[in-house]
């Protein structure tokens, strides 16, 4: 059950924004095995001066077509599955014409505690739901 906050400069065409958000579940629901109806996406477009996105030190420039993601999920992937998404994610992104140094990805990882769906209760404590398994 990731939650996915997709940051873009303001301007991208509509068409183009749901592009992206479909390519980042696809890439979910290949790496991880999600379902696809499990999708929860957040997508806010910035004016270019609200988004800083540098190199950290290795030597490449990003565009105003930088794509910032972040992506809120169980604990519990190893880290070549985590890997394995963020490949699928920048080839993903690529087909759509988004350059791979333009993709920056920030993955946080929480407990089943952490989630409530509504009605102010934790659904994978009390059992409501079933704690995914991490793929």
């Amino acid at each position: 059950m990731p939650l996915v906050r997709i940051d873009l400069i303001a301007g991208t065409e509509p068409e183009q924004v749901r592009r992206i958000a479909d390519a980042v579940q696809e890439a979910l629901v290949s790496t991880f095995g999600i379902p696809e109806r499990d999708r929860f996406q957040i997508i806010t477009e910035h004016p270019a001066s609200q988004v800083i996105a540098l190199d950290a030190g290795l030597g490449f420039e990003r565009s105003e077509g930088v794509v910032m993601i972040q992506i809120f999920t169980q604990q519990g992937r190893t880290p070549e599955a985590k890997q394995q998404l963020y490949a699928a994610v920048a080839s993903g992104l690529a087909a759509l014409g988004v350059r791979p140094e333009d993709v920056f990805i920030g993955y946080v990882e929480n407990g089943p505690e952490d989630w409530s769906f509504g009605f102010g209760r934790a659904q994978y404590v009390t059992g409501e739901l079933a704690v995914p398994h991490a793929g």
